[in-house]
C-alpha cells in the first residue's frame, strides 16, 4: 500500500536541535500511521552529533532529511541574476518560510512549523485541511492581543486588524499556488525597493502580501502561552512563541508537554542545563527585550513608509 507523504518543515541553528527534538518526536508520537512523513529540516548551521541524534526519531513512517540553508538558497541566487548576494544571506535566513515553495517543487502542499514547539495533536489533520485557492493557511496571533500597541502596529504598518492577522510559526503553505503567483519574487522586490521596517519580518511580510488570500485555522494549531487569557483544554499544536519558553520558565502554560517529551530526549541534559542556569537577570534582560520591542513597533507605526501606507496609495498590489 502507498501512503501519502506529508511533508513538514523546521528551520533550526545548532543552538535550537535540543528543542526540535521535542517538536520532532512529539509530532511522529502523535500523527496518524496512515501516512508517511517527510519531516525536512533546514539548518544554518548544525552539529553532526546533533543531526545523529534527531536522526534516531526516524520511525518506519518517518524520515527526517537534513538540507544546508545555504545550499537550498543557490537556486534562488542562480534564478535571480545574483540578486541575493553572499553578504545578503544572513538576513535573509530569518524569511526563510518565504522560499520553501520555491526550494522543494516536490511538493504541492507543505507545513511549516518553527522548532519551539510540541505537536500533540495529529499533524495530518492540519496537512488534510482544504486551503482552495489560499496561499496560506493559518492561525491568529494570540499572544499579542491584549497588547494595545502591538494591535496598533498590526493594523497601521501590515495593514491587518488584530483579528485576521496570523502568526507565521505555524503555515500549512499551498506551494504549488505560491508558485503560480511567484511570491518569493514579489517578496524579493518589495524587501529591495522599500526595506519596510518591521519587529516580526517574515510574518509581517506573509501577513501584508497574503491578505485576503489567507485560510483562517482553529487556534489549537498555534496554542500560545497567554498568562491565562486564553487557555485550550486540548491544543494540537503548542507553540512557545515569544519569551515564553520552558526550558527558561518552567511552569509557563502547557510546560507539562514540552517536559513530557523532553525528559526522554537524548538532549535532556542540554535542555535541563539550559533550564538551571537561566537566572533572573537573563529574565529581566527578557522583558526589557519585549518592551523595546513594543517601543520600536510604536514608532514603524507612524513611519512615512509602511506596508499599508504604500498597499492603500496603490503604488503597489497584494498578492
Amino acid at each position: 500500500m502507498n501512503k501519502n507523504v506529508v511533508p513538514i518543515f523546521f528551520a533550526i541553528d545548532s543552538g535550537y536541535a535540543p528543542y526540535l527534538s521535542v517538536a520532532i518526536a512529539s509530532l511522529i508520537d502523535n500523527a496518524s500511521k496512515d501516512y508517511n512523513y517527510d519531516i525536512h529540516v533546514v539548518y544554518e548551521s548544525i552539529t553532526e552529533d546533533s543531526i545523529r541524534k534527531l536522526k534516531t526519531l526516524e520511525t518506519d513512517n518517518a524520515k527526517i532529511i537534513f538540507t544546508e540553508m545555504k545550499d537550498g538558497f543557490k537556486s534562488i541566487i542562480d534564478s535571480k541574476q545574483n540578486l541575493l548576494k553572499n553578504d545578503f544571506f544572513k538576513s535573509l535566513t530569518i524569511y526563510f518560510r518565504i522560499f520553501i515553495p520555491f526550494m522543494f517543487k516536490e511538493y504541492d502542499k507543505a507545513i511549516y512549523i518553527d522548532s519551539d514547539t510540541c505537536i500533540v495533536g495529529d499533524i495530518s489533520e492540519l496537512y488534510n485541511y482544504d486551503l482552495k485557492d489560499n496561499l496560506f493557511g493559518g492561525c491568529n496571533d494570540i499572544s499579542c492581543q491584549d497588547n494595545a500597541i502591538l494591535c496598533e502596529y498590526f493594523k497601521e504598518n501590515a495593514g491587518v486588524t488584530v483579528d485576521r492577522y496570523i502568526n507565521s510559526g505555524v503555515l500549512l503553505m499551498n506551494m504549488k499556488k505560491l508558485r503560480e503567483v511567484d511570491f518569493q519574487s514579489h517578496f524579493l522586490y518589495l524587501l529591495n525597493k522599500y526595506h519596510f521596517d518591521t519587529v516580526c519580518p517574515d510574518q509581517d511580510y506573509i501577513n501584508a502580501m497574503a491578505c485576503g488570500k489567507i485560510l483562517p485555522l482553529p487556534n489549537e494549531w498555534d496554542a500560545m502561552p497567554t498568562g491565562g487569557k486564553l487557555v485550550f483544554d486540548n491544543p494540537k499544536i503548542v507553540h512557545f512563541n515569544l519569551f515564553s519558553k520552558p526550558w527558561h520558565y518552567p511552569d509557563v502554560e502547557y510546560a507539562n508537554y514540552f517536559w513530557d517529551y523532553a525528559n526522554k530526549s537524548l538532549f535532556k541534559e542540554e535542555i535541563v542545563r539550559e533550564r538551571d542556569n537561566f537566572t533572573a537577570e537573563a529574565k529581566k534582560a527578557d522583558d526589557e527585550t519585549f518592551a523595546s520591542l513594543v517601543s520600536r513597533a510604536e514608532e514603524i507605526t507612524h513611519n512615512e513608509v509602511t506596508f499599508k501606507k504604500v498597499f492603500e496609495s496603490g503604488k503597489e498590489k497584494r498578492i
